[in-house]
């Protein structure tokens, strides 16, 4: 059977199977082997025999995804994503949403810019936009609504702020996509600060920008602090401070690999909770809990997104669409644009890290014939991405608060909220597009 011919029918297959809501990990593992089981045993030209391909398709089972999982590189993910989890269960997270709310009493919106700067700040010490989005949705959403908050300003600026655990490091989505693209993960988290600092000031405006057109959606709360508790809050935030110092600052100098960093934060975390008390054994083994489930969920989605790689080198297709790409004398913003409305469309209806994996055996290639920067691509990416965790259909954030809330707030009206935020994320997008200096400039002068 023709390669190419196969490889298009198995991307069809992948399509018809994610519309029929098959989970995404299970989609790309079974059209993933059915495409190498068919290439094995019907070459082009020849008959079709299943037995020819039943030795190399378990051999390549047999190997491939262990040896992938097993790599050095992928045990940061089930590290910071502990480091996220137990800094919750220790109430870090708390104290700096808090610690924001006091610092910032005055300002129009005040709680609300107090979400988004936190989620910042958490999103620091851990990679997950939906881990994020919970933490600070539970401690957040409910004081701004107990303030007479606008209910779509309550939840659409935690909905937002969450979408910052995918860009500011350390972030799951880029290990991933240094991971598959064998760019450097520290690199990449450097890379995402400035974008990640931008993101934060334009979610401030689009809050300061609400509140002086609709004043009702903040009423004033009239929390006033002495400089004395002002400095006893700030003080208060120095485990979270630490923690993003060491992951941060130790990438940026070269004193850690990002692998490093994450085990020395990780394990700084879970110290101090025990010696503040702040964090108990029953609260560790939930962290643990979670971490596992959730560390499951990846690396089976990795697998798939490696057999599914495996495949496309296999059939070749990859390098058919970007020979099609060149042949089509498209201008490369064209091409560029193309693949930005893809990752938005995709965004709809399909989760971050499931976008990512789908996508990057077609995508990479066709950047690194532009000759783009994989570095600044992977940042696009993200950028993407956070928007499609607003997005409806599926807007994974936007369902986050969701649970969270429960019945006191309408899906609609979060939805509703998150469209300010989105504008916001495609004015600091195209910005990423055309000065991609922003993205480059740290991790040019890392050491």
């Amino acid at each position: 059977m023709d390669p190419t011919t196969l490889a298009i029918a198995v991307l069809a297959g992948l399509l018809i199977l994610l519309f029929l809501r098959v989970p995404i990990a299970f989609a790309l593992c079974a059209v993933s082997i059915i495409g190498m089981f068919i290439i094995f045993a019907w070459p082009p030209g020849g008959a079709f025999n299943p037995a020819r391909a039943m030795r190399p398709v378990q051999a390549f089972l047999g190997t491939d995804p262990f040896s992938f999982i097993k790599t050095y590189t992928f045990t940061m993910v089930p590290l910071f994503i502990v480091l996220g989890h137990v800094a919750h269960k220790a109430r870090f997270t708390t104290d700096l949403f808090y610690t924001i709310r006091i610092l910032l009493p005055r300002l129009p919106g005040g709680l609300a810019i107090a979400s988004v700067v936190g989620c910042a700040g958490f999103s620091s010490i851990t990679g997950s936009s939906m881990a994020c989005a919970s933490a600070m949705g539970r401690i957040a959403v409910p004081e701004m609504l107990r303030f007479g908050y606008s209910k779509s300003l309550a939840t659409a600026s935690v909905a937002a702020g969450g979408t910052l655990g995918s860009l500011i490091p350390p972030s799951l989505v880029l290990v991933l996509y240094g991971v598959f693209t064998e760019q450097s993960i520290g690199k990449l988290f450097v890379a995402g600060i400035l974008p990640g600092l931008i993101s934060v000031v334009g979610y401030v405006i689009i809050v300061l920008v609400w509140v002086k057109a609709r004043p009702e959606a903040a009423p004033e709360n009239h929390i006033t602090a002495t400089g004395r508790e002002q400095l006893q809050a700030l003080l208060r935030i120095w485990p979270i401070t630490l923690i993003a110092i060491i992951v941060i600052g130790g990438v940026y100098t070269g004193i850690l690999t990002a692998t490093e960093s994450a085990a020395v934060a990780a394990g700084v975390t879970i110290v101090i909770g025990f010696l503040l008390k702040r964090l108990t054994w029953e609260g560790f083994w939930d962290a643990v809990r979670e971490t596992t489930f959730q560390c499951a969920i990846i690396f089976v989605l990795a697998i798939g997104a490696k057999l599914m790689v495996s495949f496309v080198g296999i059939t070749g297709i990859a390098s058919d669409l970007v020979a099609w790409t060149n042949a089509q004398n498209f201008s490369p913003a064209l091409v560029l644009f193309m693949i930005c409305a893809m990752y938005l469309i995709l965004g709809t209806f399909l989760d971050a890290i499931g976008i990512l994996l789908l996508t990057l055996p077609l995508a990479v290639p066709i950047i690194e014939t532009l000759g783009y920067d994989l570095i600044w691509f992977g940042i696009i990416i993200v950028k993407l991405i956070e928007v499609g965790l607003m997005t409806p259909p599926v807007g994974i954030n936007v369902f986050v608060i969701k649970s969270v809330v429960g019945d006191a707030v309408p899906l609609n009206q979060i939805f509703k909220g998150c469209i300010l935020f989105i504008m916001s994320d495609l004015v600091v997008l195209y910005l990423l597009i055309a000065f991609p200096i922003i993205s480059l400039l740290l991790p040019g002068t890392m050491f």
